[in-house]
């Protein structure tokens, strides 16, 4: 029996809203009866895409991350639901019965993803199913996976170990949008996003020149980041732990080396560290 999973690498995700659009397409306006009823033409998201900034202007990055439903193997929507109205089959898919789930609103409140939405024309409570109603006619993939341009989705049956998903989510990467719920999702991710360590090294003897190619180590414990200046001297540390203490290391033949506390609270900009002459 299969065992449906997604995995979503952010870094992959360009933010083109193709899976979106697929979404929409699939689902706006057409019932997929009994799996799911038709999605209103507007104010629903079932593939939705968080965008982040981050970083300290003027050094901006934009990160996006793809939101569906997660599957919770532990679904906080199947504590509140009454009449059956949500269930989970077999290969792991939950889905909500448009018809059991009129007029219970509890199960939005009960998603703490917020990934289930209402519909006031039926009265219902909607969200991504995997499409579900596609799988079963044979269908290898959702819509959202099938037109991602940049491979960022990846669903298979993880019963199947030679399957793409099984092996990416055997690595060591992957990782639950919110493993404090402990909701045991089986929509997961690589490389969420997390807080960025930026900065520049200025060579106190060429204060007008990009120093690049200098050596600088991140450390907390035994967790060790390593990078070198880019061609403008500026370096960058992406996916460090929030809320930590680290500390940073900046080293370069002929400059007494600096070190500085970072502390992770959120992105943070060191601005320009500057080396002198020995």
């Amino acid at each position: 029996m299969a065992k449906y999973a997604m995995v979503i690498d952010v870094e992959r995700c360009v933010g083109c809203y193709a899976c979106w659009i697929a979404c929409f397409d699939e689902h706006a306006g057409v019932d997929h009866l009994p799996v799911a009823a038709a999605q209103p033409e507007s104010g629903h998201r079932w593939m939705d895409i968080k965008v982040r900034e981050q970083g300290i202007y003027p050094k901006l990055k934009v990160t996006f991350t793809p939101l569906p439903c997660l599957m919770c193997e532990d679904a906080p929507c199947m504590k509140v639901e009454s009449n059956g109205a949500v269930t989970r089959r077999s290969d792991g898919i939950v889905l909500i019965d448009p018809e059991k789930a009129r007029g219970q609103k509890q199960l939005i409140r009960s998603c703490p993803y917020g990934v289930i939405y209402w519909n006031e024309l039926l009265n219902t409570a909607q969200k991504c199913t995997f499409c579900a109603h596609l799988l079963d006619d044979g269908w290898k993939l959702p819509r959202c996976v099938e037109a991602c341009p940049t491979q960022a989705l990846v669903f298979g049956d993880l019963e199947d170990g030679n399957s793409a998903v099984a092996a990416r989510m055997a690595e060591p990467a992957i990782e639950e949008l919110r493993p404090d719920w402990e909701n045991r999702t089986l929509t997961r991710y690589i490389a969420l996003p997390k807080p960025l360590v930026l900065g520049e090294v200025v060579l106190a003897d060429k204060p007008q020149e990009p120093a690049p190619g200098v050596t600088v180590t991140l450390r907390y414990g035994t967790e060790v980041l390593a990078t070198v200046t880019d061609s403008y001297g500026d370096f960058e540390f992406k996916g460090v732990q929030a809320n930590q203490k680290y500390r940073l290391h900046v080293s370069h033949p002929g400059y007494a080396a600096r070190e500085l506390d970072v502390l992770t609270k959120g992105d943070v900009d060191l601005g320009a560290v500057q080396l002198e002459r020995l």
